[in-house]
C-alpha cells in the first residue's frame, strides 16, 4: 500500500525565508510486500497446475526367459512372413524378403513407406488364406556399421506409421554384407 508521510520543510532552520507560502512537501512510499506476495503466489499457483511433459520413450517388448522351448516354437516365422531390412550409407535401405535366394533391392526413407505398407497388406492377405495367425509381416532391421543413428530411429518411426508390430533389430551377417550392391 502506499503512503503519504509529510515532510518538514527543506529550508527549515537556514536562516532567511525567501518568500511566499511553501506548500508542505509530502513524500511517498510504497509497500511492495502485497505485490512480492501476489507473485509468489502465482508462481506457486503455476508450478502445482502445470502439467509435467510424459517421457516419449517407445515400448519394448522383451520375451520371457521362462520355458524358451515353448517360446521357439512360437516364434518361428514363415519366410513368406519375413522381410529384412539392411540400413547402408547414405540413407539407402537394402532389402529382401525370404531366405533362400534372396534378391536384394534398394529404396530410400522416401520410398520404405510405401514398400512396408504394401508388403504388410499383401503378407496379411496371404496369411488369411491360408488361415495363420494375422500378425503382418515380420521385419528384421540391420543396421549396418556405415549407416546413421539417425536411420534407425527413422526406420523404427516407419515401423510405427506403417503399424508393423512384429519387427527386431538384429546384427548383419557377413553373408548379408556380401549382398549388398556396391
Amino acid at each position: 500500500m502506499a503512503e503519504l508521510g509529510e515532510s518538514g520543510d527543506v529550508h527549515k532552520g537556514k536562516g532567511k525565508k525567501r518568500g511566499g507560502v511553501r506548500a508542505k512537501k509530502i513524500s511517498t512510499r510504497i509497500d511492495m510486500t502485497p505485490m512480492v506476495d501476489l507473485g509468489f503466489l502465482l508462481v506457486t499457483f503455476f508450478i502445482l497446475t502445470t502439467t509435467m511433459q510424459k517421457p516419449k520413450a517407445m515400448q519394448v517388448v522383451m520375451p520371457d526367459k521362462a520355458d524358451t522351448t515353448k517360446h521357439e516354437e512360437e516364434s518361428k516365422i514363415r519366410e513368406s512372413e519375413a522381410m529384412t531390412l539392411l540400413l547402408g550409407e547414405n540413407d539407402k535401405i537394402f532389402y529382401y524378403f525370404g531366405n533362400q535366394d534372396p534378391v536384394v533391392e534398394v529404396t530410400n526413407f522416401k520410398g520404405i513407406r510405401k514398400l512396408l505398407i504394401d508388403s504388410y497388406n499383401s503378407v496379411l492377405s496371404l496369411q488369411r488364406q491360408n488361415g495363420w495367425k494375422t500378425n503382418g509381416v515380420y521385419v528384421l532391421i540391420k543396421p549396418t556399421k556405415n549407416s546413421k543413428y539417425t536411420n534407425l530411429v527413422d526406420i523404427l518411426d516407419e515401423m510405427k506409421i506403417a503399424e508393423i508390430k512384429s519387427f527386431a533389430i538384429v546384427d548383419v551377417t557377413p553373408e548379408e554384407l556380401e549382398m549388398i550392391p556396391k
